[in-house]
């Protein structure tokens, strides 16, 4: 059995958008969208790899607050636990370093994009937040 992997995602948000990020064609899940983040390396904290991550993926530094969402889910290549962290842009403006491209995107459009498993329980949960998409 595969080991389980820890993964992050930051869910930032700015005027009524939550920025999202299409994962590199070679990757697994490759150009699928997600909520940008990474894989937890042993002894990290998950907070720290997630500030990491954004930073390596998208060149923005972000304040981590709270986790919104736990998601589990068992990948055919190994089982993830997803930590959905509210995130906070601090400093920089995103570039696809990391990522095939990166959009901010409001309600509707969150809704149809192709995600990953694991990020769709944290998508269902912002569509149900009316306070995070005002109007």
């Amino acid at each position: 059995m595969n080991d389980l992997k820890i993964v992050t995602a930051g869910i930032v948000m700015q005027k009524g958008r939550v920025l999202v990020a299409k994962r590199p064609r070679q990757s697994h899940r490759g150009f699928l969208w997600e909520f940008p983040g990474g894989k937890v390396e042993s002894g990290e904290d998950p907070k720290a790899c997630l500030k990491r991550e954004l930073l390596e993926e998208l060149d923005i530094e972000v304040k981590v607050g709270e986790i919104l969402e736990v998601v589990y889910h068992r990948y055919e290549r190994y089982p993830v636990l997803l930590l959905g962290y509210r995130c906070k842009l601090k400093e920089g403006t995103p570039k696809a370093l990391g990522c095939h491209e990166y959009r901010w995107v409001g309600k509707e459009e969150l809704r149809g994009l192709s995600m990953p498993e694991a990020d769709q329980p944290i998508r269902d949960k912002l569509m149900k937040a009316h306070r995070l998409f005002p109007g």
